[in-house]
């Protein structure tokens, strides 16, 4: 019995997240009239790898995404990532008003 922790099983919500991603860039695939087998190859990777990202496979490595990403020509979509770190920006905000200032002398 194999025992489920976060090594080897994610959480819904990131199963979740995983497959509509791989949705999104399945759609991208359509949209733009290109095959499996097209993306493959442009992408440096088998046929079953792109089926893999187009269904969220979590063992997909992250540079094959952004390799599949490059050949729809959506490779610059990855810098959205964590761009809008609200809760850091909040984070660090606290943190700035805690400090007192310095002492004048």
């Amino acid at each position: 019995m194999t025992k489920h922790t976060m090594g080897n099983k994610l959480p819904r919500k990131l199963e979740r997240n995983l497959k509509i991603t791989g949705e999104q860039i399945r759609l991208a695939r359509l949209r733009r009239n290109l095959s499996l087998e097209q993306v493959a190859e442009r992408a440096c990777c088998s046929i079953p790898t792109v089926t893999g990202v187009e269904k969220g496979s979590p063992t997909v490595s992250m540079g094959i995404y952004l390799r599949v990403l490059y050949a729809l020509q959506l490779d610059e979509d990855i810098l959205l990532l964590a761009g809008n770190d609200e809760l850091g920006r909040n984070l660090q905000d606290i943190s700035i008003t805690r400090k007192r200032a310095t002492k004048k002398m």
